[in-house]
């Protein structure tokens, strides 16, 4: 919702889709919504058909992501508390979802000028900075996410060479999906919605084409594989 805002806020923005599974509460003459569930390609290819080819789009921003869910679901302290069913949840949310995404948007871009296409990833799901463990599911699922992003970017390099294919670490959050977990985050690095989008905007305009592939977190900094 923040990035959407932000967007819509932006003075070089001619248009906003915002696709999701519940509707967006803002108005706006700018804005085209859209139902999209991640886990359902149907809805994923609707969504992309509504685009059309006369209105290509420049950014894309797949902001979807599963920690947890009531009891029923929470990230794994130990080997014990593996689950297939939830690991396999985690995991369409998090990394099938977005790439899917990827599939039926990536040819909606606009050819010709520079483009982005972004999901929010994290930095636990950095293989070489995880030193705490835990957190199975999670990790595995972003970890899948940066690989598929960058198998993503070597492909639609060489199909549109300007096209940028990346993922962002936001930072903590404060946002339903972090809280339970953000008590012992110091308030410096807890970002409101806002300003956590603030960032990634500025971090979207930065990025170029020799960035592709690659998570950046939301200070700009590469995040390491």
């Amino acid at each position: 919702m923040a990035l959407v805002k932000l967007f819509l806020e932006h003075p070089r923005v001619a248009s906003v889709y915002a696709f999701s599974r519940t509707p967006c509460s803002i108005a706006s003459p700018k804005l085209i919504q859209g139902q999209l569930d991640v886990t359902d390609e149907k809805s994923v290819r609707k969504c992309a058909e509504l685009v059309g080819n006369d209105s290509p789009l420049d950014i894309v921003v797949v902001a979807t992501g599963i920690l947890w869910l009531g009891e029923t679901l929470r990230p794994e302290k130990s080997l014990r508390e593996l689950d297939i069913d939830k690991l396999s949840q985690v995991f369409a949310v998090n990394a099938a979802g977005p790439a899917i995404v990827a599939k039926h948007f990536l040819p909606r871009l606009r050819k010709g000028s520079k483009t982005v296409f972004a999901a929010l990833s994290a930095r636990v799901g950095s293989i070489g900075d995880n030193r705490l463990g835990g957190w199975y599911s999670y990790r595995a699922s972003k970890a899948a996410l940066n690989m598929l992003l960058k198998t993503l970017s070597i492909e639609q390099a060489r199909l549109w060479p300007q096209s940028v294919v990346i993922g962002l670490h936001p930072g903590t959050v404060d946002t339903g999906l972090s809280r339970p977990y953000s008590k012992r985050t110091s308030p410096d690095k807890l970002f409101p919605p806002s300003t956590s989008a603030a960032h990634l905007v500025e971090v979207l305009d930065r990025v170029a084409p020799a960035d592709t592939g690659g998570v950046f977190a939301w200070d700009g900094k590469p995040v390491e594989n």
